[in-house]
């Protein structure tokens, strides 16, 4: 993947605003989505998806996710079959 900062408008820490990453194709040509990182929060935008519509998880819910080896397999197994 193709992964571009589309803003930078952060000190080290991630505050409130957050980021933004930009996700496009490996060979830069097709916009995937974007992803919205802030600290209580990750958001994924696919294609032209608007912040406020975009898929919300928390950090508490992704560690969680990450932690458990059913939860991770299950989640890794759905996108293979996307």
């Amino acid at each position: 993947m193709k992964v571009l900062i589309k803003e930078f408008a952060v000190d080290m820490e991630v505050k409130s605003k957050g980021i933004e990453l930009e996700i496009k194709s490996p060979d830069g040509t097709n916009h995937l989505g974007d992803c919205h990182i802030t600290k209580t929060s990750i958001i994924w935008c696919k294609g032209r998806t608007i912040k406020t519509n975009g898929v919300k998880i928390s950090w508490a819910q992704l560690t969680a996710v990450l932690d458990s080896d059913a939860a991770k397999s299950a989640a890794v197994k759905a996108a293979n079959n996307a």
